[in-house]
This record gives structure tokens, C-alpha cells and sequence, in this order.
């Protein structure tokens, strides 16, 4: 979270929030992969997916240039 804030007190930015359901997601992840019958935890899973693209989706049209230096930092795409 820290390496994705834009101030020292930034909690809301877009940033910061992909950064945070991208981790939540990989924990989740690893979670489904040993309790393969979770369907609750799966849908939770596939919510925070679509919020993380909507999330991206909005910094890709505000900033291209953030968008793209917060890929690179993820390691997504």
C-alpha cells in the first residue's frame, strides 16, 4: 500500500485501492485452491475482480500515465 500512495495519508486513491484488492485477491486465490467446493469465497472472489477492473477502467481514462506505472508495479497484465 505505501509503495501505491500518492501522499503520506492517501487510503482512497485509485491506486491504493487496486493495490489492496489485488492482494486481497491473490490470498483468496490460494484460499479456492485447496477448498475447491468454497462457492461463497468464489463469488467474493469474481466481485473483487470486477471491482479491481472498474477501479483500473476509471484510472486508465483519468491518467494513462498512473495507470500504466501501477500495472508495471503489480505486475499485472
Amino acid at each position: 500500500m505505501k509503495e501505491s500512495q500518492v501522499h503520506d495519508t492517501d487510503t482512497g486513491s485509485p491506486e491504493v485501492q487496486v493495490s489492496l484488492l489485488t492482494k486481497k485477491i491473490e490470498s483468496l486465490t490460494k484460499h479456492l485452491q485447496k477448498n475447491k467446493k468454497d462457492v461463497h469465497s468464489r463469488r467474493g472472489l469474481l466481485q473483487m475482480v470486477a471491482d479491481r477492473r472498474k477501479h483500473l477502467k476509471y484510472l486508465a481514462k483519468k491518467s494513462p500515465k498512473r495507470h500504466a506505472s501501477l500495472l508495471k508495479k503489480l505486475g499485472l497484465k
